[in-house]
């Protein structure tokens, strides 16, 4: 099988992964997945498919140079992003990349990223939709969460879909990067829902699955005085363990 097309068959199960319907990570058509095809070129969701049980058909190939031409730009109307999102499009048979589509092209030109997973599950949305976003989801409270979610998540105020929201999340991935000279695993983005993203489908999911396991302890430590998160002492030792590095390592294949 070419490259791209087991690139294309491991986004797909990557996907329906996050689709399930007992994961609660999305409903109806929320969410979108995207992954490197190669040097050029990107495959993305198609605008109204559902992740759950998503088909490759349910995917655009996307030119990578023409992503970028767009998320230049200072400002776009409605029909200029689905004129442009149309002509970066490659053998899409009518279908159009998700509106996302700018988010997918700047997280997968960074570093290290093959695969991106966008979702919004519901114990996430229960603290980025609170009166209080950023304490809820301040630090990191257990070291799995260190291993799979990296020292912290970036965070992003809430910013309209599409090239806005592209340009905010650009914004916090590189002050993240400035902080800990790696791209984050884990964006959160205030009323909407979390990013994870990696070199492997199980990052995604691992951090996926971690993140919302957080948010749940998280919403229980509520009742009973609150969150206790990790000291900066701490942290660095969870972060910096040569044992830590190794079982990350594994989790990721």
């Amino acid at each position: 099988m070419p490259q791209t097309q087991t690139r294309l068959q491991q986004l797909v199960d990557m996907s329906r992964e996050l689709g399930d319907p007992a994961s609660d990570y999305i409903i109806l058509g929320e969410g979108n997945t995207s992954a490197a095809a190669d040097e050029e070129s990107f495959f993305v969701k198609a605008s109204g498919t559902s992740l759950v049980g998503i088909e490759p058909a349910g995917f655009v190939r996307v030119s990578r140079e023409k992503a970028r031409e767009l998320l230049a730009a200072d400002a776009l109307t409605d029909e200029e992003v689905t004129e442009g999102l149309t002509a970066a499009s490659i053998d899409a048979d009518g279908l159009r990349p998700s509106v996302e589509t700018f988010l997918h092209a700047l997280l997968l030109d960074l570093p290290g990223i093959e695969f991106v997973g966008h979702t919004h599950p519901t114990p996430i949305n229960a603290l980025l939709c609170s009166q209080q976003p950023e304490e809820a989801i301040r630090g990191r409270l257990f070291p799995d969460e260190v291993v799979c979610c990296g020292p912290e998540s970036a965070r992003v105020p809430y910013t309209d879909p599409g090239l806005p929201l592209a340009k905010a999340v650009g914004a916090a991935v590189d002050d993240f990067i400035e902080r800990w000279n790696e791209p984050p695993k884990v964006i959160m983005m205030q009323s909407h829902g979390m990013i994870a993203m990696g070199s492997s489908p199980a990052q995604v999911l691992g951090a996926t699955a971690m993140a919302v396991k957080a948010a749940r302890v998280r919403l229980g430590a509520a009742g009973w005085g609150g969150i206790r998160p990790l000291s900066d002492t701490e942290l660095d030792r969870i972060y910096t363990r040569p044992d830590e590095h190794y079982r990350q390592a594994l989790l990721s294949q």
